[in-house]
């Protein structure tokens, strides 16, 4: 049995989604597990991680449009404004979203679907640097 960790950064540039799925994967390839498990945990409240189709960017798009459809931001009854109006907003986003996700592997790849991608989820709109933990079980 293997067991490996890792910490990937991530810079963003403000709200949107960030694809992570090839260093991911390179990652995973260079311990070339035969069957496995992989863990990803963001470790951020504002930030956070999902499973998406990667061919098509209307898809993104049309996420990213929901989001701020369902947690606006500068709405008078939040309380959390700590760090501006996109602050409570994000901790919403991400309480909706996930913090971690899990990943089968086969044969040293991630086994995904043909469409679908890894990415980091960022919920505000200053660049920031996001920490991605990896941790892989396999044999």
């Amino acid at each position: 049995m293997i067991q490996s960790i890792h910490r990937l950064h991530i810079a963003t540039r403000g709200k949107g989604l960030y694809a992570i799925t090839r260093q991911v994967a390179d990652w995973v390839s260079e311990r070339d597990p035969d069957t496995g498990l992989l863990t990803l945990f963001i470790q951020h409240t504002s930030a956070s991680l999902t499973i998406q189709e990667n061919a098509d960017p209307t898809v993104t798009r049309d996420l990213n449009e929901f989001f701020e459809r369902i947690a606006p931001e500068n709405e008078q009854w939040y309380k959390h404004d700590a760090e501006g109006s996109d602050d409570m907003p994000a901790h919403i986003r991400a309480a909706l979203t996930a913090t971690q996700i899990s990943i089968p592997v086969l044969e040293g790849a991630l086994v995904l679907g043909n469409w679908q991608g890894i990415f980091v989820f960022e919920h505000r709109e200053a660049p920031h640097r996001r920490s991605v933990v990896m941790h892989l079980i396999g044999e």
